[in-house]
């Protein structure tokens, strides 16, 4: 599923670093979460969806990790890079073992359908895009 994003050989070099560095920390932070975690809620304040994603998953008994980021008010900046660098328009952004499902409504139908207990079912090197991270023998 190719997205159309502008190519490098049409940015020039002088904003590169600022385009590959725009709020690197917050995408770092969720990318670490997404990563340490099965399931990994992404919302605002102020927004009903992201709170029903969270009651949904609490009512089903799966655990989560939340992050929230601002409010319609404040926080938007950071906000749009995640947009960006995951091309979904909203939140919630819910990840499961590191796969983005989308959406409240998206969570919903996963868990209405069963899929989500089957995601999670799987075993945790079996994250798709995500690569397991191998342990190194400790030295004695």
């Amino acid at each position: 599923m190719p997205r159309p994003i502008l190519d490098e050989a049409h940015i020039h070099p002088a904003i590169r670093d600022k385009i590959a560095n725009h709020q690197q920390a917050i995408l770092d932070e969720v990318k670490s979460t997404v990563e340490a975690n099965d399931v990994v809620v992404v919302g605002m304040a102020m927004n009903p969806f992201p709170a029903q994603a969270r009651k949904a998953l609490d009512d089903a008994g799966h655990p989560y990790k939340y992050l929230e980021y601002g409010n319609y008010l404040h926080g938007w900046r950071p906000r749009t890079a995640l947009k960006m660098w995951t091309g979904w328009p909203t939140f919630p952004m819910i990840f499961i073992k590191g796969t983005l499902i989308g959406g409240y409504t998206d969570l919903r139908a996963l868990i209405d359908s069963g899929e989500l207990k089957k995601m999670l079912a799987t075993s945790p090197g079996s994250r798709p895009g995500v690569t397991p991270r191998r342990r190194r023998p400790k030295a004695t």
